[in-house]
């Protein structure tokens, strides 16, 4: 009955459950359980229907890969327009890039296609984003992993470009799990050599990248997908070529290749090395008014070569608080005037960056400039190409640029992506007319200015006296000087560069030289350089004289006489003239022109090997001398008591004295005489003053000997001295040494005592000097034993110290 009345009265409270006596509280938790039961189920049901997330992933890239052919490039405002990942455009973010340039916007829909690209962009317009982003997205798509090694390669013709170009990567992609590695010169090849294996993105130098591929069996390109030739131009120039081609030997065919540069090329020989298959060629600015930037301002001087030095310093000095670049030809000019300028203290700090320094030192000079606000950076042309230096003011060229393209990418470190900047470029009088042809046919607007002499700055006197205290710069100036004279020299393009015309002694005074140094290769140089104008000569007269000679035909009179046409025109003074000028060119030889038609006889002599003596050496000229008996030029010179005394040629005069039976003609050298006067002085001169040596080495040996055991047997008499004063100076409680005490059957005072003792001990000594060291050694040993000790006291003292001491005892 009762569990009837509980289940109806359960029932009640369920018909009425707004009554006041259910409780709230335990309503909720009945629901919150219900509903955390119902929540499990919807879970469970939904991860059996859910998908994998590489499936999921795979479906994400089909459908990035599907809008490629939809990319409108007139629609592209920013990155996110473009169907890229979401990690790339999460990069993109973070790195503060947002809207794209001309040429990412025109070149990432292509590569992104999978189609090789010939791409060319003024400087400063973002051609490293333009193939880092295709980069990532291809390693993307492919589901790349460090397990399937290389699949994209990135080549740049410098360390610090190569640098640069992976800091970008790292910003941009570090969502991304690819590995990436920067191999260049100047680092550790056996830890390169671990990791390159393993690495999915490669930036690299053409030599590195080559010397891995020769030495590191594990490291291949087989699964390559995409080759980046940063500044292509460049790297296919004639300095790279054989390095490029043999690392395109080691690149699969079915591979995807971009090439971005600033100054193109399209040469169809390089694009064929490179086996492009219908490259897209994207020219953002060909149509341009101008190929460099807008912003940029342009202009130059034109000054002597030794006034140069001058000039960038006072240039430098009206320029404290700015930020410049110094191009220079050569790492040896950078090196001196580097060190030159650091002790001028132009007021700025200053440094120098070139390929002779080692990697460590080139990163540490490029990450501090980058970071100061104002300084001035001495570089040569490794600074020159795609290196992005922020807030550059000034681009200086000191020297004058290999051609127009090297001249775009020097000026292209400042008025950066709208930026503004200004270049200024140093000119000699025989450069400036061809390098301006140059340049304006590249479409370069650069004004002539003119430099205030009185703002220029002598400093010559400063250098030669900072040259005059170190040598080590002497030597700097001097290597400068002759590598600036061998870049010029070794420069192709010899209308705008001619190292004859400089003046070099000027210019070696002006880098603070006393004298210019001397320059073997242009001295050879020039000996060519005269042999061919004097042959180019010799040619010409011969020329002349041919015509001269088809002037006067010779003509046949009706008799048949064979007459020259000047006879029959004998008032014909103009031939008459003409005929003399030539007797007077004539060279005076026989048969220079074979008048006498003995050719054989020239070819005979020609042919004949005595004729062909040769270069004479001086052997053969002292010889000709000989024969001819020159008397050689003599200066004598008298005593007060008129004796003759010859001062020149200097008379031979032997060590052993001279003979009697020996000329007095002193101008010739009698051979065998020479020889017995050579063999006499030997046996009495030097044999025995070489024996003297060696016997005075040998006495100083044994005497260095003879100290050195000495002052051993010293030292140690001296210690054993000291252990037993040591011994009487510490006795035990009570107890007394009593061999200590002197021989009371000795009956001397203590002045016989001292006299007795030192003779004891000089006699030991005298003896030790001539005993051997074994009885030298026992003699030591018995004057110790033997020598007694000196208390300061008269006998009778001691022998009352000696009872009183023994009563004391008893």
């Amino acid at each position: 009955m009762e569990e009837k009345r509980v289940s109806s009265s359960r029932q009640e409270a369920k018909k009425a459950p707004g009554k006041g006596s259910d409780d709230p509280v335990k309503c909720f938790e009945k629901w919150k359980k219900k509903y955390a039961k119902g929540r499990v189920r919807v879970k469970h049901n939904r991860a059996q229907k859910k998908k994998p997330e590489w499936q999921l992933e795979r479906e994400y890239i089909e459908h990035l890969v599907s809008k490629y052919g939809d990319i409108n490039i007139a629609d592209i405002v920013k990155f996110s327009d473009f169907p890229i990942s979401k990690k790339t455009l999460l990069g993109l973010q973070e790195a503060q890039y947002r809207q794209p340039t001309e040429i990412q916007r025109q070149t990432i829909g292509f590569a992104l296609r999978g189609k090789d690209v010939l791409a060319a962009a003024k400087t400063g317009s973002g051609k490293t984003l333009a193939f880092i982003i295709p980069v990532l997205e291809c390693l993307y798509r492919q589901q790349w992993s460090s397990m399937d090694g290389l699949g994209a390669l990135i080549i740049s013709p410098t360390r610090e470009l190569a640098y640069q170009t992976f800091e970008v990567l790292r910003k941009v992609g570090k969502n991304h799990e690819f590995s990436a590695g920067l191999v260049i010169g100047g680092k550790d090849l056996k830890s390169e050599s671990v990791r390159i294996c393993r690495t999915n993105i490669v930036i690299c130098t053409p030599g590195r990248l080559l010397q891995h591929m020769d030495e590191t069996a594990t490291f291949h390109a087989s699964g390559l997908h995409m080759l980046v030739l940063d500044e292509a131009d460049r790297i296919l120039d004639m300095g790279f070529a054989d390095t490029l081609n043999a690392i395109v030997e080691n690149l699969p065919m079915s591979r995807q290749t971009l090439l971005f540069s600033a100054t193109q090329t399209k040469s169809v020989k390089d694009l064929a090395r490179l086996s492009l298959k219908d490259p897209e060629y994207v020219w953002v600015h060909e149509k341009a008014r101008f190929s460099t930037p807008a912003t940029l301002d342009q202009s130059y001087v034109v000054c002597e070569l030794h006034h140069k030095v001058n000039m960038l310093y006072s240039f430098i000095r009206s320029h404290v608080k700015k930020k410049i670049i110094v191009f220079f030809a050569c790492c040896k000019e950078v090196q001196y005037l580097f060190r030159a300028f650091c002790r001028l203290r132009p007021g700025i700090p200053i440094l120098a960056l070139h390929g002779k320094q080692q990697q460590m030192k080139r990163v540490e000079v490029y990450n501090s400039f980058v970071k100061k606000q104002s300084a001035v950076l001495f570089a040569t042309d490794v600074a020159a190409r795609g290196l992005d230096f922020p807030a550059v003011n000034w681009v200086l060229q000191f020297d004058c640029p290999e051609d127009a393209d090297t001249y775009i990418h020097r000026v292209g470190r400042t008025a950066r992506y709208k930026e503004g900047g200004e270049a200024l470029l140093l000119l000699l009088p025989s450069e400036e007319k061809a390098m301006l042809a140059q340049l304006q046919e590249k479409k370069v607007p650069i004004n002539h200015i003119q430099v205030n002499p009185d703002k220029v700055q002598c400093v010559q006197r400063k250098l030669e006296a900072f040259l005059a205290q170190e040598l080590e710069q002497k030597e700097r100036a001097q290597r400068c000087f002759v590598s600036y004279l061998r870049s010029i020299y070794l420069m192709k393009n010899k209308e705008v560069f001619d190292v004859y015309k400089l003046q070099i002694k000027e210019y070696a005074l002006s880098l603070g030289l006393a004298v210019a140094p001397r320059v073997r290769f242009l001295s050879t140089a020039q000996k060519q350089r005269a042999e061919e104008e004097q042959s180019d000569g010799e040619e010409e007269l011969q020329s002349f004289k041919a015509q001269m000679r088809q002037k006067v035909p010779l003509e046949c009179d009706p008799e048949g006489n064979v007459e020259s046409s000047a006879a029959h025109l004998g008032d014909n003074s103009e031939d008459e003239d003409d005929l003399r000028d030539l007797e007077l060119l004539t060279v005076k030889r026989k048969d220079v022109f074979d008048e006498s038609g003995d050719s054989e006889c020239a070819e005979d002599a020609t042919q004949d090997p005595k004729n062909n003596t040769g270069t004479e050496t001086k052997y053969k000229e002292a010889k000709k001398l000989l024969k001819r008996n020159f008397q050689i030029n003599t200066k004598v010179a008298f005593t007060e008591e008129g004796e003759a005394v010859q001062l020149w040629p200097p008379a031979q005069q032997t060590v052993a004295g001279g003979g009697e039976d020996e000329e007095e003609d002193v101008l010739g050298i009698d051979m065998e005489k020479a020889r017995e006067r050579l063999r006499r002085e030997d046996q009495e001169f030097d044999k025995p003053q070489y024996r003297r040596k060696v016997q005075a080495k040998h006495r100083e040996k044994r005497l260095k000997a003879k100290e050195a055991k000495r002052e051993a047997s010293r030292q140690r008499r001296r210690s054993e001295e000291e252990e037993v004063v040591a011994y009487l100076a510490s006795p035990s409680e009570g107890d007394f040494d009593y061999s200590a005490l002197p021989d009371p059957d000795q009956l001397y005072s203590s002045e016989e005592e001292e006299e007795g003792f030192s003779k004891r001990q000089h006699r030991s000594d005298e003896e030790e000097e001539e005993l051997p060291a074994v009885k030298r050694k026992k003699g030591v040993q018995l004057d110790v034993e033997n020598t007694g000790l000196d208390t300061g006291l008269s006998l009778a003292e001691d022998e009352e110290l000696v009872l009183h001491l023994l009563g004391g005892r008893r």
